[in-house]
């Protein structure tokens, strides 16, 4: 495969990360670039369908500001379901012509004390900070960390949803069918 750009959407280490190190064996002469964009949705967004613009905002925002070849974007939310309140988050790459493959998932039951705080209008990073008595946690493991005691990190985790998202673009003939 020949050189590309792929702009990633954040400059959070985590998911600069996450992007690289998901795409990196199968765009092997890519150059990243990660650039700061706004999601344009709430800091904490809620539900699939707000998680998913905001991925999808990040992606397309960084493709257009870089003049890229991939946009990647990632997004975290959180949803409430019968059995609880869950954290989620939503991959998505856009390329030029306005494609789009979309990785979703890592649903993870959140703590009551946690969930409080986030109907209140607290954001989940900032919730996990508060509950562990430290700082920018999601620039580190995440609440995936820190809720699996480590048997899953935010990196980790971010980087099968991006494989998920490339789908669309490393078997482009399957999905033209």
């Amino acid at each position: 495969m020949n050189y590309m750009k792929i702009a990633i959407g954040s400059k959070n280490p985590v998911k600069v990360a996450a992007v690289t190190d998901g795409l990196k064996e199968a765009f092997p002469k890519a150059e990243f670039v990660s650039v700061d964009v706004k999601s344009g949705v709430s800091s904490q967004p809620v539900g699939d369908d707000e998680t998913v613009k905001g991925a999808t905002n990040r992606a397309t925002e960084a493709l257009k500001k870089i003049g890229a070849d991939l946009g990647v974007g990632l997004e975290g939310g959180v949803e409430e379901t019968k059995h609880g309140m869950m954290a989620t988050v939503w991959c998505a790459i856009i390329d030029v012509k306005g494609n789009i493959g979309l990785g979703g998932g890592l649903h993870i039951h959140i703590p009551e004390v946690v969930a409080k705080k986030i109907r209140n209008g607290v954001e989940l990073g900032k919730a996990m900070d508060e509950l562990t008595n430290r700082k920018d946690t999601k620039h580190q493991e995440g609440a995936l960390g820190i809720l699996t005691k480590g048997l899953i990190d935010r990196k980790t985790g971010y980087e099968s949803l991006v494989r998920l998202a490339a789908a669309k673009f490393l078997n482009p003939d399957l999905y033209s069918r």
